[in-house]
C-alpha cells in the first residue's frame, strides 16, 4: 500500500518519475525482462567477439584493438574499461530503439505510450488487491467504491434497487424494471473513465419526457427494455463502462421495500418511509415478494471474499434493502470474512432518529442475522455549519458513547472525513478500511460462519 501511495505522491510532481516507478514496481513484470534483455546482449556481444576473433575476420579486431591502443593511454583509461563504455552504450541504444519501436507500434494503433504504464499498473498491481463485497446503495456506496478502486479492482458492489422515487421510480413504474439509480452511481464510481462517469451521472434538466432523468439511467432503463430484463445485461454493461471490479443488484426482480411498525402498521415503498413514519417505531422491514432470488455472481463473490463491507448509507433504505434477499443473506452468514459496519455520521431524520450507534447496529443485525466483526466510526470534528444543519432537521451525531461493553469492542475510529467536510470522504474511507483489511490482527481467521 506504501508503494502506491507513494507513486500517486509522485505523480503530482514529475509525472515521468511516476511512470519509471510504475514501469519496475514489482507487479509489472518488466524489470525480469529487461534483466533477460540485457544478459542475451551481453552473451551475444561475448559470441560475436569469440566468432570474430577466431574467425576470417579476426585480423580486423586486432587491428581494431591496435588502433584503439594508439588512441588512448592504457595507464589512464585501461582497455577494459573502453571496452565496458562501448558495450553499455550499444546495451542503452538496443534498449532505446525497442522502446522507440514499442512506442511507434502503440501510436498507430490508437494507443498513447505514456497512457501503457498506467493501464498496465492498474491491470497488475490492482489486480493482486484484496477481494472486497461492499454493500448497500446511495451516496455511502459510491463514495466507498471510488476510494477502494485505488487499492483494488476485485471490488464487487452489491446494490439495493428498491428506490422508488425520483427518476428511478419514474422508470420502474413506466417499465417495470428495477431501480437503476444506485447502480448508475455504482459504475460511475468504478468506471476508470472519467469521461463516462460525468455522462452517466448527467441529468437532463429540460426536455419533455427525459427531464429529471440522469443519462445512466436512461442507458440502464434502454438495455433492460432491449433485453427483456437487465440479467443478461450486466456484465457487458460492466465491460463496456471499464468498471474496476463488477457492479450487481441485490436481485433483478421488482420488489417493494414494505416497513412493519410496531404499532402493527406498514408503510410500503422507499420513499414512504421518512414521509409516513410520524414518530412511529420501524419494527422489521422486508420485500414484496419476499422470495426474489439473487444473481448467482452475488454469492460466488460473497464466498471468496476477504472482506464484507456494508455502509455507510440510510439504514432502512439503502443497508437493510441489501440483505433482504434470502440468498444475500445466507451467504454473508455462510462467509469466513470479516464484516465491516461503516457506521454513518448522523442519524436520519425521519428515519432513524431516536436510535443510536448501538441500536442501527442491533437492527442490521436482526435482520442480517449475523453481527459485524467490527464497527468503522469517524473521529473527524464535523464543522459548526454541517452540525447546526442537521440537528436542525432532528438529527444526531452516531457515536459509541453509553453503548454496552460489547459492542465498544468491536468499534475502531479513524479520520473519515475532510476538514469542513459534512460526508465522508473516499479517500479517507478506503484508506482506513485497506488498514483492517490487509491481515486484520483483530480478526481469527480460523472461524468459519455456520
Amino acid at each position: 500500500m506504501n508503494w502506491r501511495r507513494s507513486i500517486k505522491e509522485v505523480e503530482k510532481q514529475n509525472p515521468r518519475a511516476a511512470r519509471a516507478a510504475k514501469w519496475l514496481s514489482s507487479n509489472m513484470g518488466v524489470k525480469r525482462y529487461l534483466t533477460a534483455l540485457i544478459l542475451s546482449l551481453m552473451l551475444l556481444m561475448i559470441g560475436f567477439l569469440h566468432f570474430v576473433w577466431t574467425g576470417p575476420l579476426g585480423f580486423m579486431v586486432r587491428s581494431w584493438m591496435l588502433w584503439l591502443n594508439q588512441i588512448t593511454d592504457p595507464e589512464i583509461v585501461p582497455l577494459w574499461v573502453v571496452g565496458l563504455s562501448v558495450s553499455l552504450l550499444a546495451i542503452g541504444l538496443v534498449i532505446w530503439s525497442v522502446v522507440q519501436l514499442n512506442r511507434s507500434i502503440l501510436r498507430s494503433s490508437g494507443i498513447v505510450p505514456e497512457e501503457v504504464a498506467d493501464l498496465i499498473y492498474v491491470g497488475r498491481s490492482l489486480a493482486s488487491g484484496p477481494k472486497i463485497v461492499a454493500l448497500g446503495g446511495g451516496t455511502g456506496l459510491s463514495n466507498l467504491l471510488m476510494g477502494l478502486k485505488e487499492y483494488s479492482s476485485n471490488i464487487t458492489a452489491v446494490v439495493a434497487v428498491t428506490d422508488d422515487g425520483g427518476s428511478s421510480g419514474k422508470l420502474r413504474v413506466a417499465l417495470g424494471m428495477i431501480a437503476p439509480g444506485d447502480l448508475t452511481d455504482c459504475y460511475a464510481a468504478l468506471s476508470d473513465s472519467p469521461t463516462l462517469a460525468k455522462l452517466l451521472q448527467h441529468r437532463f434538466t429540460r426536455g419533455e419526457g427525459i427531464e429529471g432523468h440522469t443519462f445512466g439511467n436512461l442507458m440502464l432503463a434502454t438495455l433492460s427494455e432491449d433485453a427483456g430484463s437487465l440479467e443478461g445485461m450486466v456484465q457487458e454493461v460492466n465491460q463496456i463502462l471499464n468498471v474496476r471490479g463488477q457492479v450487481l443488484p441485490t436481485t433483478f426482480e421488482s420488489a417493494v421495500l414494505v416497513a412493519h411498525m410496531e404499532d402493527g402498521s406498514q408503510i410500503r415503498g422507499e420513499s414512504q418511509l421518512a414521509k409516513e413514519r410520524h414518530g412511529r417505531t420501524v419494527a422489521r422491514m422486508a420485500l414484496e415478494p419476499q422470495a426474489v432470488r439473487s444473481p448467482p455472481e452475488v454469492s460466488a463473490a460473497l464466498e471468496v471474499a476477504d472482506v464484507i463491507v456494508i455502509g455507510p448509507g440510510s439504514l432502512f433504505t439503502s443497508l437493510i434493502p441489501a440483505i433482504l434477499v434470502p440468498e444475500v443473506a445466507q451467504a454473508i452468514r455462510n462467509s469466513s470474512a470479516p464484516l465491516i459496519f461503516i457506521a454513518n455520521l448522523f442519524s436520519e431524520a425521519g428515519e432513524t432518529d431516536g436510535l443510536d450507534l448501538e441500536a442501527h447496529h442491533h437492527m442490521l443485525e436482526q435482520h442480517l442475522g449475523r453481527a459485524a466483526d467490527l464497527i468503522l466510526v469517524n473521529t473527524s470534528p464535523i464543522n459548526l455549519e454541517t452540525l447546526g444543519r442537521y440537528r436542525s432537521e432532528g438529527a444526531d451525531l452516531l457515536s459509541e458513547k453509553g453503548s454496552s461493553e460489547a459492542f465498544r469492542s468491536r468499534v475502531r475510529h479513524a479520520e473519515l472525513v475532510k476538514e469542513n467536510g459534512g460526508q465522508h470522504c473516499p479517500d479517507l474511507l478506503a484508506e482506513a478500511l485497506m488498514k483492517h483489511i490487509v491481515k486484520p490482527k483483530w480478526w481469527n481467521a480460523s472461524r468459519v460462519r455456520g
